[in-house]
Formats: C-alpha cells, sequence, structure tokens
C-alpha cells in the first residue's frame, strides 16, 4: 500500500465518528463480537501469573490493527472475524512480524510504567477505590474517604494524562508497520507527526467522543429517574460499553486513511 502523510482539516474529526457509527450500523454484531473476542482473551490472560498481564497490555496494539483491518475488510463487503486480532502477527514477512512484536513489547513496558507511576502518586488510592466498589458491603463513608482524597486526582491525572500521551506514537503505528511496511520507531515517529499536523481534526474527535459518551450517561440517568432503578444502570452500563467501544475503534480506520491516505480503499 503507497501511503504518503496527508494535510487532514479539523471537521475531518466528525467526519470520521459519523462514518464509524454508520459502518457500525450495518455490521453491528459483528464489531461488538470482535471486541468481545478480544475482552475474553485477555481475560484468560490474565489467569495466567506474572506474564499474563503483561501479555494482555501487549495485544492492543494488535486490536487497534485487528480493527483496521475488519473495518477495511467490511467496507470491502468482506468478513468481520476474530483472527483479524492477530494478522498483524501472522504475515510471513518476518521484518514486518518483528516490527509488530516490538510495538507490543515498548507498548505493554510502557504501560506497566504509567500504572507503577500513577500508583505511586496516588499512594494506591485507585486499587483501594476499586476494591472497595467491587464490594457491596463496603460503607460509603470508606468510598467517601477515598474519593476526598486529593492524592487520588494527583493519581488520576498523570495516569489519564500519560496514557494520552502514551497513545499519540501508537496510534497509526500498528497499521504503518503493516500496510506502509516501516520500522517500529519509524512508524511511531510517523504516527506522532501525524496526530500533530491533524491535532485540530483530533480535538475535534476527541470532544465527539465525549458529547456521546457524556449524553448516554445523562439518558441512563433518566432511565433511572423515569424507573426509579438503579439497578437499570449497572444492567444498561455493560452493554453500551461494548457498543462504544467497538464504534471506536471501527473509526479508527478513517483517521488513518485521511492520514496517510489509501488507494487502494473503496470511497
Amino acid at each position: 500500500m503507497g501511503l504518503r502523510l496527508h494535510d487532514v482539516a479539523p471537521r475531518q474529526g466528525a467526519q470520521w465518528i459519523r462514518q464509524a457509527l454508520a459502518l457500525w450500523w450495518k455490521r453491528p454484531l459483528a464489531f461488538v463480537g470482535l471486541f468481545m473476542f478480544f475482552l475474553f482473551s485477555v481475560l484468560l490472560l490474565m489467569v495466567v501469573p506474572f506474564i499474563g498481564p503483561l501479555l494482555g497490555l501487549a495485544l492492543l496494539p494488535m486490536l487497534t490493527l485487528g480493527f483496521m483491518i475488519a473495518t477495511r475488510s467490511a467496507l470491502q463487503g468482506g468478513p468481520v472475524h476474530a483472527l483479524q486480532i492477530v494478522e498483524g502477527l501472522r504475515v510471513p514477512d518476518r521484518p514486518r512480524r518483528n516490527a509488530q512484536i516490538m510495538l507490543c513489547v515498548v507498548y505493554a513496558l510502557s504501560s506497566i510504567g504509567v500504572i507503577e507511576l500513577a500508583g505511586y502518586v496516588d499512594a494506591g488510592l485507585f486499587e483501594q477505590l476499586q476494591i472497595a466498589l467491587a464490594k457491596p458491603d463496603t460503607p460509603a463513608a470508606e468510598v467517601n474517604r477515598i474519593l476526598a482524597d486529593p492524592r487520588l486526582s494527583d493519581g488520576m491525572l498523570v495516569r489519564f494524562g500519560l496514557a494520552g500521551l502514551l497513545s499519540v506514537p501508537f496510534w497509526h503505528a500498528p497499521a504503518l508497520v503493516h500496510w506502509g511496511g516501516q520500522g517500529a520507531l519509524q512508524a511511531m515517529f510517523s504516527s506522532s507527526l501525524a496526530l500533530w499536523r491533524a491535532k485540530g481534526a483530533f480535538l475535534v474527535y476527541a470532544a465527539g467522543w465525549a458529547m456521546i459518551t457524556i449524553g448516554l450517561g445523562l439518558l441512563a440517568t433518566a432511565a433511572v429517574l423515569m424507573l426509579g432503578s438503579r439497578q437499570l444502570v449497572s444492567v444498561l452500563i455493560m452493554p453500551a460499553g461494548l457498543i462504544l467501544s467497538a464504534m471506536f475503534y471501527v473509526s479508527l480506520w478513517f483517521s488513518f486513511t485521511d492520514s496517510f491516505g489509501d488507494d487502494s480503499a473503496p470511497d
């Protein structure tokens, strides 16, 4: 695939979301099923001591590439299936396969660094909050105590801020290795450059997804107020999260093609 970096207008950020929603609507079960397959695979890996969580983090770049491959296939009338998640690691070209493995290793190690640093900043409060929320008999005072601690907000700023920065070099990198034949470091640099040059579009893109997420939250709140059932929220959160995540990953292909161009893709 011949790739070259394009200038992207800010309005394209909204277009990526519209294109993703339109394509997801045509194949909703296929895309949600693909995301559920990845989640189930990661949960199985978590059972393996020590190395399991590391492998789960390492596979996240392949989730990005797998959804791009699936989206491209769906646009061309092809199938969407589970093996597309690992297609980047199954290529016969050894240099490309090694570059993808390098991306996975660097991403996993960097993610662990972010998690450890955030845990140091908040003194483990985020983990305590997760444990407290998971127990139905946890006193509300205990949860409020954790939430009121300023170290928790500091840790969340570090966690989300560094995770956002980490996503920049990896946003397009797996696709640039897979279709562009770039090495791991070159792909990470190209991805960072592309996001910087299209920063206006990505700001619109981020704002659009934030508005959709807030809108879903308001709908859930309205449903609770009308029906008077808090349990309904927990029932709705899981499918809504799966659908929203699948839609987001579908949109990655459109951000890639606008940034680098793909002459072989249909209009």
